[in-house]
């Protein structure tokens, strides 16, 4: 069994909770966030990394030039984040750990240096819908990276219940409309019993809803929509914080 993660605090204010997509503007040199579970957090990344790779890292053909665009958008943003140190092959992390610089392996790289997962969201020419091109997936909510690589964002928010069509038309127009110098953040708010970051399920056995007032844990995902200026595609970022419910009820 893995140790429990937790963070002292979500912080950003999670109540009252807002309906899909409730998107704010975001300060695009503070989505890679740094929090007192970073080494934690990092230590379990990397052992997912390690053992279950083909679990928590895919990506589809023809995906390879949004990876590389991927590989210097985040190495960029390191630059203005305290903690990182890099050099010509080397980035020095905050807890101390030394990550080669493989661009030959986006993701599996990505995923050693930040806590955030990194789905790169792509519209094929001709399609109506944007669909899940890549992603290095450690800290999943109850869904499977397997079953929603190359699908269309529809198919990937099944069987969420509130993703009703109205929604679905909402968060379309968004990933359409998202433009590289204007980036966009939400959250969501998750009542676990269970406080483990990974937790894969699979969409014909979702999860048992747990009731907010008797719930443990809650779990935040601070989700960051991007434009990368080169290939149009969008980077989905999602930064999970999983807190103790009083915790998280005290600093509300």
């Amino acid at each position: 069994m893995c140790a429990m993660i937790l963070q002292k605090r979500i912080p950003y204010p999670i109540f009252p909770e807002k309906r899909l997509p409730a998107v704010t503007p975001l300060d695009p040199t503070t989505w890679i966030d740094v929090d007192d579970a970073y080494a934690a957090q990092m230590a379990e990344r990397a052992r997912l990394l390690a053992e279950h790779p083909m679990d928590v890292v895919a990506s589809t053909p023809g995906a390879e030039p949004v990876l590389a665009e991927l590989f210097d958008f985040v190495l960029s943003a390191l630059n203005n984040r305290p903690g990182f140190k890099r050099s010509d092959n080397t980035v020095t992390c905050p807890d101390g750990r030394r990550v080669a610089l493989d661009s030959s392996d986006v993701l599996m790289t990505l995923g050693q240096l930040v806590q955030e997962d990194l789905c790169l969201i792509m519209k094929p020419d001709g399609a109506s819908e944007h669909m899940l091109a890549a992603a290095v997936l450690c800290f999943p909510a109850s869904w499977r990276l397997g079953e929603k690589i190359g699908r269309p964002l529809t198919t990937i928010h099944e069987p969420v219940a509130e993703y009703n069509d109205r929604i679905a038309k909402g968060v379309q127009r968004l990933f359409d409309g998202v433009q590289p110098d204007r980036p966009l953040w939400r959250f969501n708010v998750l009542y676990y019993d269970d406080p483990v970051l990974h937790q894969p399920r699979s969409a014909i056995a979702p999860r048992a809803m747990n009731d907010p007032q008797k719930a443990p844990f809650v779990r935040s995902e601070r989700q960051c929509i991007q434009r990368l200026p080169k290939t149009g595609a969008a980077l989905f970022s999602i930064h999970t914080y999983v807190v103790k419910a009083e915790t998280a009820a005290a600093h509300d």
